[in-house]
């Protein structure tokens, strides 16, 4: 089993753009990676035996508003034989995200990255099938962003609120 420290070394190693950036003040331990780095840095945790991330719990969306520009994903994984979490934090630019999807690595990723999708309008490349999973497919904008209207007609039928 390794320590936090030990697999920050191996994410940096696996890193080709820029320094990461380590966030140990919350839980789980996080690191925040560059966007270009993703596929390496998350088959790295996935392959290496030292490590074995061998779940993905969950991937997160978050808007963090016009102000600041920026999306971001966040990658809980976990490692069932070592009992370690982790997370990744990707930020991504608030006009048209995109980032490159992972479903390949975990099968878990692909309704996971359906759903923000759907929910925030982040584009997953390689995605095998992106496309909506919550909502009808002309649905119009991305409800969980924050400059997001809702229609107030879809189909003919009055939304409410």
């Amino acid at each position: 089993m390794s320590t936090f420290d030990q697999i920050v070394s191996i994410v940096k190693e696996s890193c080709s753009h820029r320094e990461v950036l380590v966030l140990d003040n919350i839980f789980p331990k996080a690191i925040q990676i560059p966007s270009a780095d993703l596929i390496q840095v998350t088959e790295n945790l996935f392959q290496n035996p030292e490590l074995y991330f061998d779940m993905l719990s969950c991937i997160t969306g978050i808007d963090n508003g016009a102000e600041a520009n920026t999306m971001e994903c966040v990658y809980t994984l976990y490692s069932i034989p070592f009992n370690s979490q982790l997370m990744l934090k990707v930020t991504l630019p608030r006009e048209n995200p995109a980032i490159d999807s992972i479903s390949h690595i975990w099968k878990s990723a692909n309704w996971l990255e359906r759903e923000i999708f759907d929910m925030y309008g982040i584009h997953f490349k390689n995605h095998p099938d992106l496309r909506r999973i919550l909502l009808p497919a002309d649905w119009d904008g991305h409800p969980l962003r924050k400059d997001y209207k809702q229609q107030e007609y879809y189909r003919g039928v009055k939304v409410e609120s």
